[in-house]
């Protein structure tokens, strides 16, 4: 599982048959790209291209993500793999919630 954290993001709201995307970027790269797709579509599986995340999203999830983004610091990517049964997106912690330094 890789967990990146996100430095900065650009929004690509393009005209035509491309879909709103949010690129991310860590570190001053490119680390990938949240993918919205219409409302009610079959989402492709999540995966890597050119060594970049790509994580697909219906629209209605576009203003939720855009919030997360703009007001939670610090927000990072989650890389589980592609294919049924990895959790990939965006979160706010490194580590989930009461996973502490082992005593």
């Amino acid at each position: 599982m890789a967990i990146t954290k996100i430095d900065a993001y650009e929004v690509m709201y393009s005209a035509n048959t491309f879909a709103p995307r949010i690129w991310l970027t860590s570190a001053g790269k490119f680390i990938g790209q949240l993918i919205f797709k219409p409302n009610g579509s079959a989402l492709p599986a999540d995966g890597m291209s050119g060594g970049q995340v790509n994580l697909y999203y219906h629209l209605d999830d576009f203003q939720n993500t855009l919030d997360l983004l703009r007001n939670e610091k610090p927000m990072y990517l989650l890389y589980s793999g592609s294919g049924g049964g990895f959790e990939n997106g965006i979160k706010t912690t490194a580590e989930p919630v009461g996973e502490g330094e082992a005593s």
